[in-house]
């Protein structure tokens, strides 16, 4: 009974052993392809601390593909918004 069990055992390694061979084999080479750094454009936009004001430069800036990443508080009197695109 332990050599039927030990003999299943073998066959089942051998066969996938078999499988990931012929996947190897027959699939589609492994080839290391270079990433293309991405380019960002940045911009500082200093705004008023009122809230319609933050908004609309926000809605202003977002209709034109820019996204808000970070918000700057300088002199804690004007904020800067810092936008990505």
């Amino acid at each position: 009974m332990q050599n039927v069990r030990l003999s299943v055992a073998w066959v089942i390694a051998g066969v996938c052993l078999g499988a990931l061979g012929f996947l190897l084999f027959m699939g589609q080479p492994f080839t290391a392809k270079a990433q293309e750094s991405k380019r960002f454009q940045y911009r500082i936009v200093e705004v008023l601390p009122d809230t319609q004001n933050m908004q609309t430069t926000l809605n202003e800036f977002g209709s034109s593909g820019w996204e808000l990443v970070a918000v700057s508080m300088g002199n804690m009197t004007e904020p800067r918004l810092i936008f990505k695109k």
